[in-house]
C-alpha cells in the first residue's frame, strides 16, 4: 500500500514530505503535492513531517478523503 496525501494539502503544499521521501515518489500536482503509487516505498518517511496531517497509508484514508486515492494515483498515469 502506497501513502496517499489529501486535501489538507491545498493551500499549505510544505515540501517538507518532498525532501522526507528516499525515493523521490512526491511531485507538485497542482493544487498538493501527490505521491507516485508505483514509486512509494510505504516507509512513511512523509507522514511525520507533514504539518497539516494530510498524508495518510491508503488503506487508512479517512472516508471523506477516499476519493483522494485515485487522484495521486490518476496523476500519474497520464
Amino acid at each position: 500500500m502506497a501513502f496517499v496525501i489529501t486535501s489538507p494539502c491545498i493551500g499549505t503544499k510544505d515540501t517538507a514530505c518532498v525532501e522526507a521521501c528516499p525515493v523521490d515518489a512526491i511531485h507538485d500536482g497542482g493544487e498538493t503535492y501527490l505521491i507516485d503509487p508505483d514509486t512509494c516505498i510505504d516507509c512513511g518517511a512523509c507522514e511525520p513531517v507533514c504539518p497539516v496531517a494530510a498524508i495518510y497509508q491508503e488503506e487508512f484514508v479517512p472516508e471523506s478523503e477516499q476519493e483522494w486515492i485515485a487522484k495521486n494515483r490518476d496523476f500519474y498515469q497520464k
